[in-house]
């Protein structure tokens, strides 16, 4: 559920136990009064709490629409790729919501070589079928996990990625080996739409 309207129910349930206990207020006034004297006034206290709970949602609902994205946001939260184009071996480098993705077309080679990695040997233990949706296809935040870096293609000690910042090196499945980075490259969000489209976000 959008966080908005997640916030806007938790309002008006506020509101309506709001009014139930000024109800309950209200009522146990009138019974404790004297009915001749106090009908009006116990009337306007209901009144004013009404028109209150009525004011204070009124003047919450505006700010909480604007916490919506726009169209233009909604547009760019998404991105699609042709990846027909891409050779064995080959990566290309797309922006989406201004961070670089690596996507990567692996040869046979380095898909065996990333899948008999042993889990042991691994800062972060992940299996690289669990970082794939296609063993050929390899989608990656391209953004190094220790400061932000934009880590080297085809480089570094496990013919992965290599950030020359601080020296951290990432195997064919973007997984870190070695240097200061804590956790892999990241994979974000995405599908394949079809065999030559890949959607991400």
């Amino acid at each position: 559920m959008n966080a908005s309207y997640l916030l806007l129910t938790t309002i008006i349930i506020l509101l309506v136990a709001f009014l139930y206990l000024s109800w309950i207020f209200v009522s146990n006034e009138i019974e404790n009064k004297d009915k001749s004297k106090t009908n009006r006034r116990d009337f306007l206290y209901t009144a004013s709490y009404t028109l209150g709970a009525v004011g204070v949602a009124a003047a919450a609902w505006p700010l909480i629409h604007q916490m919506n994205p726009d169209a233009s946001v909604k547009a760019l939260s998404t991105t699609e790729v042709d990846i027909s184009t891409i050779e064995l071996g080959k990566s290309i480098t797309v922006l989406w919501r201004g961070k670089p993705v690596f996507i990567r077309r692996r040869t046979q080679e380095e898909i065996v070589e990333a899948q008999n990695i042993k889990l042991s040997d691994l800062k972060d233990p992940q299996d690289d079928k669990d970082r794939v949706k296609k063993p050929e296809w390899l989608v990656m935040l391209g953004v190094c996990t220790h400061l932000g870096c934009v880590p080297l293609g085809n480089k570094g000690d496990y013919k992965g990625w290599f950030c020359p910042c601080h020296g951290s090196h990432y195997d064919t499945s973007g997984r870190i080996r070695k240097g200061p980075a804590p956790t892999n490259l990241e994979i974000p969000k995405y599908e394949f739409i079809d065999n030559n489209t890949i959607k991400i976000g």
